[in-house]
């Protein structure tokens, strides 16, 4: 009995998660449908009137070119969705613009996550690119752990101001993700091996001389690489403290910036705020 390609034990990893997340997924193309897929991803994002993060007509032209809406449904309803499109040929890879659940750590979002690994690979794609907040600490643990993705790059004020609910009132910032879809991190994760990382102890290694925000070290030196703490809840802190939630904005910037321009890449993150950043050719 032959082995299982790497893509058929990715359509099978995305049916298992979904159903223990407890959601059907599917793709979808029709505008009535797309539409209640655009009132999420405001909802998600509380979004006011006329700053969708998608609206309905921009998901109805990327799903008629090829690209993919999936969503996701349980017994209440839409659950949650996220779409992608197919980069340059030559690159066989693909760009997740958008990924939302309705149901905060539910699965819901794995669920989706893996559903987008399915159907890329099954189109000849090897590999997913998307951004993210390096501030949102969950995010990066489910991206670069999760996942088994790593962060390749940073870009300050990618978007630049955005007024979409979320990111009102700051800059944005993102690390650019790259997602082997069939290398051996990703792999790993869809079986749930993950390379979890636990964070430094600063008085055991080189802490460099820069303090975080709330006085705390900021950035750590050891043998394998450098750890850049990243705040708890920076969503919260943007309503509650908007000037130091800046603070932490400029301070993250000043740290990781200059690591990823001098070939480091983010590979982990631990679950009290750390950051994992190695070179390149050790990753």
């Amino acid at each position: 009995m032959r082995a299982p390609t790497v893509t058929e034990e990715a359509v099978r990893t995305a049916a298992e998660t979904a159903e223990r997340a407890g959601v059907r997924i599917e793709t979808l193309a029709d505008p009535h449908g797309l539409r209640a897929v655009a009132a999420l991803f405001a909802s998600v994002w509380g979004s006011g009137p006329g700053a969708d993060p998608l609206p309905t007509d921009v998901l109805v032209s990327l799903a008629h070119a090829g690209g993919a809406v999936h969503v996701a449904r349980d017994s209440e309803g839409l659950a949650g969705a996220s779409a992608a499109v197919f980069g340059p040929p030559r690159t066989h890879s693909t760009y997740s613009l958008i990924a939302a659940s309705a149901r905060p750590g539910s699965g819901v979002g794995l669920a989706l996550k893996h559903a987008q690994r399915a159907w890329a690979l099954r189109h000849g794609a090897t590999s997913m690119r998307w951004t993210f907040d390096p501030l949102v600490t969950r995010n990066a643990r489910f991206n670069l752990v999760k996942l088994g993705a790593i962060a390749r790059e940073y870009v300050a004020d990618f978007y630049g101001p955005l007024a979409d609910g979320t990111n009102d009132n700051d800059e944005t910032d993102r690390l650019t993700v790259v997602w082997a879809l069939d290398g051996v991190r990703a792999t790993d994760a869809a079986r749930g091996r993950y390379r979890r990382v636990e964070g430094p102890d600063p008085t055991e290694a080189a802490r460099a001389p820069k303090n975080a925000p709330d006085g705390g070290p900021l950035t750590v030196l050891d043998a394998g690489g450098l750890w850049c703490r990243f705040p708890t809840d920076i969503v919260a802190l943007r309503r509650i403290d908007p000037h130091q939630a800046t603070r932490w904005r400029v301070a993250v910037r000043e740290a990781l910036a200059p690591a990823f321009a001098e070939d480091f890449v983010a590979v982990g993150m631990s679950r009290d705020g750390w950051c994992r950043l190695t070179r390149k050719e050790i990753t």
